[in-house]
C-alpha cells in the first residue's frame, strides 16, 4: 500500500509532463488502460478468469465492498474463482470509465456501472457499482496494482 502512495505521490511530481509527450501518446496510454479493464470485466462475464493474474502486479491489492481481500491472487483463488462458480450469469451494463494519467507509468481510473447476477439456484441480484484501480506500468505493460469496488442496490423507481 505504502508502494502505491509513494507511485501516485511521485507521479505528481514528474518534471516531465504528459503534455509533452503529445495527444497521440496519451490517447494510446489510455486506451491500454481501458483495455486492462476491459480484459477483466469480460472474463467476469465469461464466468472464466483464467489468465487474469496477468492483468495484476504480483503485490497488487484488491478491496472489495469493504472488505481487504488480500492480492489477487489470493482474492482469485480464496473468493472471486469460487463465486465465479455459483454464477450461471454476470452481466455489466451503463459502463463508463474514466481514465487518469498520473505520469508515465502511473495511472487511475474510475469505473461506474449496473450489473445483474443471475445464481445456478436462480437467484437474481442487480446492483449498482463503482471501482476506483490504480495501474502502473511494469515492462511496458499496465497492470492494476490496486482496485476498489463495490456495489449498492438500486433506489426502488
Amino acid at each position: 500500500m505504502m508502494k502505491i502512495l509513494a507511485m501516485m505521490a511521485a507521479a505528481t511530481l514528474v518534471a516531465q509532463p504528459l503534455a509533452a509527450q503529445g495527444t497521440t501518446a496519451i490517447n494510446a496510454e489510455e486506451a491500454a488502460v481501458r483495455s486492462v479493464l476491459t480484459q477483466y470485466k469480460s472474463a467476469i462475464e465469461r464466468l472464466d478468469a483464467t489468465g487474469t493474474e496477468r492483468l495484476f502486479t504480483a503485490d497488487s491489492t484488491i478491496f472489495e465492498t469493504g472488505g481487504v481481500e488480500g492480492s489477487y491472487s489470493n482474492y482469485l483463488a480464496k473468493h472471486l474463482g469460487p463465486e465465479l462458480g455459483h454464477f450461471k450469469s454476470f452481466k455489466f451494463s451503463d459502463y463508463k470509465v474514466d481514465v487518469h494519467l498520473l505520469g508515465p507509468a502511473a495511472a487511475h481510473a474510475i469505473e461506474t456501472y449496473k450489473y445483474r447476477i443471475e445464481t445456478k439456484s436462480g437467484e437474481v441480484v442487480e446492483r449498482l457499482g463503482v471501482a476506483t484501480s490504480v495501474l502502473e506500468k511494469e515492462n511496458g505493460q499496465w497492470k492494476v496494482a490496486m482496485m476498489h469496488n463495490s456495489g449498492r442496490k438500486p433506489k426502488a423507481q
